[in-house]
C-alpha cells in the first residue's frame, strides 16, 4: 500500500493490516493460540495536536486511519486418545478420536485427510470412515455425521474445537504386540503454506488470509496396539494297570491330562476342551476334573460334562499368560 500525503505534508502511515498480521503471527511461539481480535474488525485511530495562538490553547485533529484486521489462518490437531487403541488382528470398526481446534482469528472451513502409511509403527490401518461428533464424545455412527471431503468440511468459529473420529480395520496378518499408526490432518480450505503465506482478499470481512504458524494444516497421530493370543494344547497319558507295572493291558486304566495355554497380550473367548473317548476303552464315570476340581458328567452348572461318546469342558475367557488344566479316565476294555 502506498504511502498517503496527510495534511498537505508527507507522513508515514503505519504498515498495512497485511503486514500486522503476519508480524503477529510470526511473534507467536510455536504452539498454536487464538489470534486474538476478529478477523475483518477495523482499528481506527486518530490524532490530536494542542498548541497556544498566543490567544489561548487551539486543539487539531489529525486525519482518521482505519486498518481492517486480515484473517489468521492456523489449526491444530490433537490425538484424544491418552494410550495407545487396542485392536485385534482382522478387526473391524476400530476408533480413534481427535480433537480439531480453530486457532484463528475468523470463521474457517477446514478439510479432513488421514495418513495410514508414515512409517515407524508395524503395519499401515486400513482407513474406512472419518466421523464428525454430533456433540457428545462418544462415537455412534448412527448419531455421528459421516465425513465426505469437500461436502461437510467441519466450519469452526475462532477458537471452536469439534471431535472427529477415524474408523479403521486391522489387518488379519498382526500379531500381538504390533502397533499401527495414523494421523489426521485439518486443512484450512481457505489455504495452506509457509507462515506469512498471503491470499489477498480472502480472509472473512473482506481482508487478506494470512497463513500463521501451523501452516493452516495441523497434524497428530494416534495408534492402535494388537492384543492378540494363541491356544497351544497339550494331551498326555499315564497308565496304571492291576498289575502295578505301566503297560496297557486290559482293564488298565488310563488317565488323560491335557493342558491349554494361552499366550499374548490378549485374550481368548469360548475356549472349550473336547476330546472323544478313544476306541476299546470306557470312560469311567465322574473322572473329569479341571484345575483338579471334579467336574460331574450332566450339563449342568460346572464346566464339564460327558454325553456318551465324549467329554467336554467348557473354559470361557481366558487371558493371555493363564493356563487351564483337564483330565480324565478310561479303561482298557
Amino acid at each position: 500500500m502506498m504511502n498517503a500525503p496527510v495534511g498537505g505534508a508527507r507522513h508515514q502511515l503505519l504498515p498495512s493490516c497485511s503486514i500486522f498480521a503476519l508480524l503477529a503471527a510470526l511473534a507467536l511461539p510455536m504452539q498454536a493460540q487464538a489470534a486474538g481480535t476478529r478477523a475483518g474488525s477495523t482499528i481506527s485511530n486518530t490524532a490530536t495536536a494542542s498548541f497556544d495562538t498566543g490567544a489561548g490553547t487551539t486543539t487539531i485533529d489529525s486525519n482518521q486511519v482505519d486498518l481492517l484486521v486480515d484473517e489468521l489462518l492456523d489449526v491444530t490437531v490433537d490425538s484424544s486418545n491418552p494410550a495407545d487403541v487396542p485392536t485385534t488382528p482382522g478387526a473391524t470398526g476400530q476408533v480413534l478420536t481427535f480433537s480439531v481446534t480453530n486457532n484463528g482469528n475468523g470463521v474457517e472451513n477446514f478439510v479432513l485427510s488421514t495418513i495410514a502409511n508414515a512409517g515407524g509403527d508395524n503395519y499401515d490401518p486400513v482407513v474406512t470412515q472419518i466421523y464428525i461428533d454430533n456433540g457428545d464424545g462418544v462415537f455412534d455412527s448412527g448419531t455421528d455425521t459421516l465425513y465426505t471431503p469437500g461436502a461437510n468440511d467441519p466450519q469452526l468459529d475462532p477458537d471452536e474445537s469439534v471431535t472427529v473420529f477415524v474408523v479403521a480395520t486391522t489387518l488379519g496378518t498382526v500379531v500381538d504386540g504390533n502397533r499401527g499408526i495414523v494421523s489426521l490432518v485439518a486443512a484450512a480450505v481457505t489455504g495452506t503454506g509457509a507462515p506469512g503465506t498471503s491470499f489477498a482478499g480472502q480472509g472473512e470481512g473482506g481482508g487478506d488470509a494470512v497463513v500463521g504458524s501451523t501452516g493452516a494444516d495441523g497434524t497428530d497421530a494416534g495408534a492402535f496396539i494388537v492384543s492378540a493370543a494363541t491356544v497351544t494344547l497339550v494331551k498326555s497319558a499315564v497308565v496304571t494297570n492291576p498289575l502295578g507295572t505301566a503297560d496297557p493291558i486290559p482293564g488298565a486304566t488310563i488317565t488323560y491330562t491335557i493342558v491349554a495355554t494361552v499366550a499374548g497380550s490378549g485374550s481368548v473367548s469360548g475356549l472349550a476342551i473336547t476330546d472323544n473317548i478313544p476306541a476299546d476303552t470306557s470312560y469311567i464315570a465322574g473322572s473329569i476334573t479341571l484345575g483338579g476340581v471334579a467336574q460331574s458328567d450332566a450339563v449342568d452348572a460346572d464346566a464339564g460334562d460327558y454325553n456318551g461318546t465324549r467329554i467336554n469342558v467348557t473354559l470361557g475367557t481366558v487371558a493371555g499368560g493363564q493356563t487351564r488344566t483337564v483330565t480324565f479316565r478310561t479303561t482298557i476294555d
